[in-house]
């Protein structure tokens, strides 16, 4: 997987994509992440990338020649799709990753200041990405977000594919509540099912978990999910034995016997 980063801080953006797992990956030869300084495209001796928007207003606005010599010189005149990290833009989410990873390279360009002129994106952006309803200072920390999602997914980043397709959003869930050692802490013991040593048992119980903490949290999720006879029973018994107290707490439903419907 190709990823190329138009940034003006090359520096944040690379260091922090060399630590851990995608610092890992890239020293494998698994992932290849290059970032470049949209400065070094500029016109003038300034190297100057932005200016005062038309009609008015607060704030500087990127200007289309530097992002479209540096986009140009990146794609080395072939068709690579391009990402604009943008407020404006639609929803990251994890659909998406997984169609970013399918395309093999993609190029995200960091909008900064009070966003770039229309005309750039016109004539050169594919789609334009927000990871939420908030505004940051620039799109950096937004691509480093896109391209951690993406890159985690390529085979052999992560020790094992179970490792992304368990998490949250990965088959439009959010993840079950996950326990370590030790067995009590704090007088919060772990859930009776997953010390039972029986797989199908704690299988059902995370999926079971999976449902419960989606349709609290996610509703909007949840409303998408076609759910079995054996699931909709399963949260009926659930919401009949417990409170919500008592599922932080730890004590949860334990699904012991298979339920035949």
């Amino acid at each position: 997987m190709r990823i190329d980063i138009l940034t003006l801080f090359p520096e944040m953006v690379d260091g922090a994509l060399r630590e851990s797992i995608i610092g890992r990956g890239r020293e494998a030869g698994l992932l290849d992440i290059r970032c470049y300084h949209i400065r070094d495209y500029a016109v003038d001796k300034r190297r100057r990338t932005d200016d005062y928007p038309y009609g008015g207003g607060q704030g500087m606005v990127m200007q289309c020649e530097p992002l479209a010599r540096c986009l140009e010189d990146v794609k080395g005149g072939q068709p690579v799709h391009t990402v604009l990290m943008s407020p404006a833009g639609s929803r990251f989410d994890q659909a998406k990753a997984r169609e970013l990873l399918r395309r093999g390279r993609v190029i995200l360009v960091c909008g900064h200041y009070e966003g770039v002129d229309q005309r750039f994106i016109d004539q050169c952006v594919d789609e334009e990405l927000s990871i939420g309803d908030f505004v940051l200072t620039g799109g950096e920390l937004a691509a480093m977000v896109i391209a951690d999602a993406v890159c985690r997914m390529v085979p052999g980043v992560l020790a094992e594919q179970a490792s992304f397709e368990d998490e949250s959003h990965w088959a439009g869930l959010l993840e079950h509540p996950q326990y370590t050692r030790p067995e009590v802490w704090r007088g919060m013991p772990v859930p009776e099912a997953l010390l039972s040593g029986n797989h199908e048992n704690i299988r059902r119980w995370r999926r079971l978990q999976a449902l419960y903490r989606t349709r609290e949290r996610r509703p909007d999720l949840f409303s998408q999910m076609t759910l079995t006879k054996k699931e909709s029973y399963w949260l009926t018994l659930l919401d009949q034995a417990l409170a919500d107290q008592a599922l932080r707490s730890c004590r949860i439903f334990p699904v012991k016997e298979p339920l035949e419907l």
